[in-house]
């Protein structure tokens, strides 16, 4: 049977990467996210699906914990089962800030995006799966929980500290998931990812151009959304049964600490 894939944010940057791997390695695919729905990027991952019926879109957001049963509800209603959440949609401060001017209300926009919506997120997502669960096969997971962070979850930028606090939660939050569903047969990831080139990114490209340039990142080349796709595809194929909880880098190297 088809296995069945809900991706937050799933219509843009990172998140269509990760999309457009999915449909192609044959998951049906819902997406979540708050714009309008994008006729153009449907189309394409309809194509690429070879099925209108394989790609589905729910206008929402993740931060609205009252969307979180709309999105599953309309994937099961539409495939009968679940297989994998990607909790990806994010977003940073509006404008950076030092942490010394920073706004409590940019603050709780930001954790209520990154991560109290993803971590109810995924109780509704895991609750549903258990209740569809007939039985758990001895040889792999029944479902698959990633999570899309950043290295910003222990690398500090003081110009954007509710971003970094919300990545570093999602951590935290990886390890909560993962030792709580580990009975239930779910197992849960972090894709950390590191400089990546999105519109999230676009506007520092110059600041990141020279961080490239002066040898900070052993891979000295921007990321790809396909480079954090890579990484997803490869935690939800099921080759993985014995591991949870892990954090997986794709940040070529940055990560790593350097003399």
């Amino acid at each position: 049977m088809t296995r069945v894939a809900l991706v937050t944010g799933g219509n843009r940057g990172i998140g269509l990467g990760i999309s457009r791997r999915l449909v192609a390695d044959g998951f049906a695919v819902s997406i979540l996210a708050t714009r309008e729905e994008p006729a153009e990027v449907l189309a394409e991952l309809r194509e690429l699906a070879g099925s209108d019926a394989l790609v589905r879109y729910v206008q929402g957001s993740v931060a609205d914990l009252a969307t979180h049963a709309r999105f599953v509800d309309d994937a099961v209603d539409a495939w009968g089962r679940l297989d994998l959440l990607v909790n990806n949609a994010g977003v940073g401060p509006s404008v950076r800030t030092d942490l010394l001017e920073a706004a409590p209300e940019e603050f709780d926009r930001v954790l209520g995006i990154n991560l109290r919506g993803p971590y109810f997120l995924t109780q509704a997502f895991a609750n549903r799966v258990v209740a569809l669960r007939d039985e758990i096969p001895d040889d792999r997971p029944v479902a698959t929980v990633v999570n899309v962070s950043s290295i910003s979850a222990t690398t500090v930028s003081v110009n954007r500290g509710e971003y970094c606090i919300s990545k570093a939660g999602v951590g935290m939050a990886t390890q909560l998931w993962a030792v709580r569903l580990a009975p239930e047969g779910i197992v849960v990831y972090e894709v950390r990812p590191g400089i990546v080139a999105t519109d999230m990114t676009a506007g520092v490209s110059a600041r990141y151009d020279r961080f490239f340039a002066d040898g900070n990142v052993p891979i000295a080349r921007w990321g790809r959304p396909s480079d954090v796709a890579g990484a997803v595809a490869l935690l939800a194929s099921g080759q993985t049964p014995y591991s949870t909880g892990e954090v997986f880098h794709v940040d070529g190297g940055l990560h790593v600490p350097v003399l």
